[in-house]
């Protein structure tokens, strides 16, 4: 049913989530075996694979793919082989804006238009979301640069969709989907009406088939006149982690027990991790609505149920989840005892549109300018996810992360800070290898940007980065200043509260 040289979206999870894999198994099996579907564009809006050759690395055959657009690689570690050995065009795309997408194709439109991307490494001007060399001369592909009035705005190009590769939970005997049993929407109904509407097909893999006009029409994701097949895959799990946690899909609640055990509240955060998001926690007010991205800004959540500050604000994820506890390691995405859970691009409108009053977001490097990056490192590109859509929009934006890395070994006692040996490499550099926030554009629109390290807090201004804060116990110089290449602006040097370093 997949022919050669067609368009394919994938809707998934990394880790496994929502990931119709025994489908894409046998699709890879037919390549291998037949060697159809060749030439094919794969597009996945999400980290899709398990490292292990699952999700996205079922297409990572020469031959099989020509081009794979995604957010996000780290997942699929075949695929990016295949593109930095230049045998793929391949391109990275904010997550949220390619949700987005297949609901402006559906409805025959031109593109998301958006300022999400203008000035990071997805805009057309810059890299237009190349991930190698072959892709730089078709970086104006997928963007263009388009003005309404005095501003400035990304056009993301719709294109038809030949193929959509989706999962649900049930399928009755007239194709009707529920995800009852999910623990993320993904953009399932926009990827299946933008197939049909392009002249293409729609297959979705299940759990179970039910008898017709069994399930509820309000709880049908996706109508039977938009599906062409179903797989039904009897051991389908919720995650390659998790078999099935009925408290991630909001079947039940579990008790308040089980939430502390799953947000790791019986773990000790180590010193350093326990410093920056204690410092960062200080930031959040009650009913700010937040958002922690993966990594070290989860100890946000373990500090704050720590000083008895877990219900002041509403923690959200980007792929739908308002409310509850977010799951940790590859489950993240998922989170227990939600309160609501909504299709992913609409939960994007509305960042996109400021409805985020604080995002706490990891830093791989920053530069004098204020520009982050998180997705290339040593000319290896992982992709952004949400992190653009994210950061762009929020109100507050809260980076953090240690000043250096790389060997890195500090401590803390009753003085504050000790560092008993420096990272290796610099955090803080005169110009970051990919701009993937754009310090220019959040300064023009009046965003809030703090960097909070475990030695010293920095904050964004018009003139550039000013120092606000340095940790007691080490010397600004040595500890601090030396450990940058550039020098930010300094008026008034507070030291940083003595108790973030306390027990």
């Amino acid at each position: 049913m997949i022919p050669d040289h067609c368009c394919i979206w994938l809707a998934a999870g990394g880790g496994g989530i929502n990931e119709p894999a025994r489908l894409l198994k046998a699709i890879e099996k037919e390549f291998e075996t037949k060697g159809h579907p060749a030439g094919v564009t794969l597009c996945h809006s999400a980290g899709i694979g398990d490292k292990k050759g699952g999700g996205v690395d079922r297409f990572a055959h020469e031959g099989m793919v020509k081009r794979v657009i995604g957010s996000h690689w780290t997942w699929s570690v075949e695929m990016q082989k295949l593109a930095a050995e230049e045998k793929i065009d391949a391109f990275v795309l904010p997550q949220g804006t390619m949700t987005q997408l297949p609901r402006e194709i559906a409805g025959a439109r031109p593109g998301v238009i958006t300022q999400v991307g203008l000035g990071t490494f997805v805009d057309p001007r810059i890299e237009g979301g190349a991930l190698n060399r072959r892709s730089l001369e078709h970086k104006d592909d997928l963007t263009e640069v388009v003005k309404f009035g005095e501003k400035e705005y990304l056009r993301y190009k719709s294109f038809p969709i030949d193929v959509a590769l989706l999962r649900g939970t049930t399928a009755d005997e007239e194709g009707n989907i529920s995800v009852e049993e999910e623990g993320m929407i993904t953009e399932l109904l926009s990827a299946a009406q933008a197939a049909k509407n392009s002249g293409g097909i729609v297959i979705v893999q299940v759990k179970r088939l039910v008898r017709a006009e069994t399930i509820p029409p309000k709880m049908v994701q996706i109508p039977g006149i938009l599906v062409d097949a179903v797989v039904v895959d009897p051991e389908q799990r919720q995650s390659e982690k998790t078999y099935y946690n009925p408290s991630y899909s909001g079947e039940c609640r579990l008790s308040v027990l089980s939430e502390e055990r799953a947000s790791g509240a019986e773990e000790k955060l180590a010193d350093i991790r326990r410093v920056i998001a204690r410092r960062a926690a200080k930031e959040l007010k009650p009913g700010d609505v937040v958002n922690l991205g993966f990594g070290m800004p989860d100890g946000v959540a373990k500090v704050l149920k720590e000083e008895g500050r877990d219900h002041e604000t509403i923690l959200t994820i980007e792929q739908g989840i308002i409310g509850g506890v977010p799951a940790g390691g590859t489950d993240f995405g998922m989170a227990m005892n939600p309160t609501a859970i909504v299709d992913q691009p609409y939960q994007f409108d509305w960042y996109d549109g400021g409805g985020l009053d604080v995002a706490v977001l990891s830093f791989a490097q920053f530069d004098s300018k204020g520009n982050v990056n998180v997705s290339r490192f040593g000319g290896h590109a992982n992709g952004v996810g949400g992190f653009i859509n994210i950061s762009q929009a929020t109100k507050t934006v809260l980076f953090v992360g240690t000043l250096t890395t790389g060997g890195l070994m500090e401590s803390c006692d009753r003085n504050g800070l000790k560092i008993s040996r420096e990272g290796k490499v610099k955090k803080a550099v005169k110009k970051v290898e990919q701009i993937s926030f754009s310090g220019e554009f959040a300064s023009k629109n009046g965003r809030n940007v703090l960097f909070i390290t475990e030695r010293a807090v920095f904050k964004l201004t018009q003139a550039g980065i000013e120092l606000l804060e340095t940790a007691p116990g080490i010397d600004l110089k040595r500890d601090v200043l030396d450990q940058m290449d550039f020098m930010p602006i300094i008026h008034k040097n507070e030291i940083m509260d003595l108790s973030l370093f306390r027990e």
